[in-house]
């Protein structure tokens, strides 16, 4: 039976949020990875286009593979592959310290994720298994310029960010986190202490500290607009590969 979705202007912007040009880039840059070869087996029922919006429709409804698998006209299994195959090449570009890093102004949060695998997520606040994400933005562009490996949800954003690796390409950058990442090297709200209200000055910069940090947790609101980010059935690797995509997606939305 042939499939009901293509890889063409409509179904694209329908279900992937993305432009016809922006997929393009998308696509590009799965080619570029490898995307092309099947690397085992038989070859691939679907062309390359159609199998990265496989995926991308994938990572933005969360539909099951039974689901997805008549929309395109093939097996279930054959959905599996191709998810599997071109999830991690449609991963977000490895970060890069920028050359006028004095000028720059990031901003880190972590966000749980709930997941099925019991081996990477943890019973956590939210009363679901989920692991901890890291997220790194622009406070300029909203581009996200990081994420990292995520870890059982019951770890604390300050051990999280220490063990995520993401501090050694933010040397020379400003980085702003909540009071969560005290002692880690950011810059953090000023802390109450007992008996000792907070200067005026420092209300200040605690507001001015809110309303920038505010940025990131609008960002993750949009990443999160994928529903594989609010229910990750993919074991082992998949949420972070999910993760990597929709970042690498939505910074091709915010761009021209």
């Amino acid at each position: 039976m042939a499939g009901v979705l293509g890889a063409e202007r409509v179904w694209v912007e329908t279900f992937t949020g993305l432009r016809l040009d922006q997929f393009g880039r998308l696509l590009r840059a799965v080619r570029e990875r490898g995307g092309e070869g099947c690397g085992w087996g038989r070859p691939w029922r679907l062309p390359l286009p159609e199998r990265v919006l496989l995926v991308a429709v994938y990572y933005r409804t969360n539909l099951t593979m039974r689901q997805l698998a008549p929309l395109f006209g093939i097996s279930s299994v054959t959905v599996c592959r191709v998810i599997q195959r071109l999830g991690p090449l449609l991963a977000l570009e490895p970060v890069r310290t920028p050359q006028q890093a004095a000028d720059r102004l990031w901003i880190v949060d972590g966000t749980l994720g709930p997941v099925r695998d019991r081996t990477v997520g943890t019973s956590s606040r939210n009363y679901r298994f989920s692991a901890n994400v890291q997220v790194i933005v622009d406070a300029d562009t909203r581009l996200v310029i990081a994420t990292a490996r995520p870890v059982p949800g019951t770890t604390a954003d300050a051990k999280a960010w220490r063990e995520s690796g993401l501090a050694e390409p933010c040397q020379g950058v400003t980085v702003l986190g909540d009071g969560a990442y005290i002692n880690t090297g950011l810059i953090v709200p000023h802390r109450k202490r007992p008996g000792r209200p907070l200067l005026k000055g420092e209300e200040e910069d605690n507001a001015a500290h809110r309303k920038v940090r505010a940025r990131v947790e609008h960002v993750i609101g949009r990443m999160k607009n994928h529903k594989i980010l609010r229910d990750c059935r993919q074991h082992g690797n998949g949420l972070h590969h999910a993760v990597q995509a929709v970042a690498h997606m939505h910074n091709l939305a915010l761009t021209a």
